[in-house]
């Protein structure tokens, strides 16, 4: 029989140019991590994918500027990953994909456009992470990568549930993009999450009706009282082996951790706290993800930009990593 070749060719992945021999971490290209661009390395493993718009934002707005402030703090970024002890750019080849162009006027052709670049995304990549924008950037990436998996487990973090039906009447903003995407049939819902949430709502029917939609719900106060394995072990038992989408509004974070967002909530996570959650789900099967929200302007020191680029590393070192399925 004749050898399997795929298991005996290796290739040739494109990685960030040393910051010890070659170029300081401070200088290099303008991509993530000073990673290749998607058209130097011809197909990825993982496309990063800048989106944007903030057309959607009901507070303060300025995620516009996200992914250009993410790519920015992202050349901090060294290859070796110490939480989940994996160099994901030895296994993936991952490449940046620029920014999609789109409308800043009207929603609706800004959604199609999103959701038309993102698809033609996946003819070059296996999976998408996407710098945010804002929060209603989700529906057409969810939209995109459905076409690709299937109704997808959401593993969503953020101070709101982002499942409100509507807007001042607009039914597609980024409050509302979970309750189109579960009902449009995008998501596993009864095995989705969300994680963080706290502060005021406008009522308190919105958590029956979030309820009601299928969502679990675990708040900040409740992960400050039973801790981060208990967090782990309840998302993981909800997720079981299902492909999952990981979203992170970054407004999850308390302000003292990500000032620059557009509707900042007290009391929220620490960034440490975040990312020990995300190392102990590292072995899900993570299909895509996005980082959004991301507001520069709100932020003298560059605080948010680290935190999110930190955490799109993260992800992407968990998509380094081998699923294994859920056996608790």
């Amino acid at each position: 029989m004749a050898e399997d070749q795929s298991a005996t060719e290796t290739r040739t992945i494109i990685g960030p140019p040393d910051a010890l021999l070659a170029m300081p971490r401070y200088a290099g290209a303008s991509t993530f991590a000073r990673l290749p661009r998607l058209d130097e390395v011809g197909r990825a493993d993982v496309a990063v994918f800048g989106v944007p718009f903030d057309s959607g934002t009901t507070y303060r707005p300025g995620a516009r500027f996200g992914p250009e402030a993410v790519r920015a703090g992202s050349k901090l970024l060294r290859p070796f990953h110490i939480g989940l002890e994996v160099e994901p750019w030895e296994t993936l080849q991952v490449a940046d994909a620029g920014d999609v162009g789109v409308t800043p006027f009207d929603i609706g052709e800004a959604i199609g456009q999103i959701e038309q670049a993102a698809r033609g995304l996946y003819a070059s990549a296996d999976r998408i992470v996407t710098l945010g924008g804002d929060h209603t950037i989700a529906l057409p990436m969810l939209r995109a990568a459905h076409a690709q998996h299937g109704p997808v487990a959401l593993v969503h973090f953020d101070a709101h549930l982002d499942t409100w039906d509507n807007i001042f009447g607009a039914r597609v903003v980024h409050g509302t993009p979970f309750r189109r995407a579960v009902e449009e049939g995008l998501l596993d819902v009864h095995h989705s999450a969300h994680i963080g949430v706290r502060s005021t709502m406008p009522s308190a029917q919105d958590f029956i009706d979030d309820k009601e939609l299928g969502f679990a719900t675990i708040t900040t106060l409740e992960i400050a009282r039973r801790g981060i394995d208990d967090v782990v072990d309840r998302v993981r038992s909800r997720v079981g082996d299902r492909p999952v989408y990981v979203s992170i509004d970054i407004d999850v974070l308390d302000p003292a951790n990500a000032p620059g967002t557009g509707t900042p909530e007290p009391g929220g996570l620490t960034t440490r706290e975040l990312q020990m959650i995300l190392f102990g789900l590292a072995d899900l099967d993570v299909i895509g993800a996005d980082v959004v929200e991301i507001a520069p302007a709100y932020d003298h020191a560059q605080i948010t930009a680290l935190a999110a680029a930190g955490l799109t590393f993260d992800l992407l070192a968990m998509m380094a990593r081998p699923a294994t399925p859920w056996a608790g």
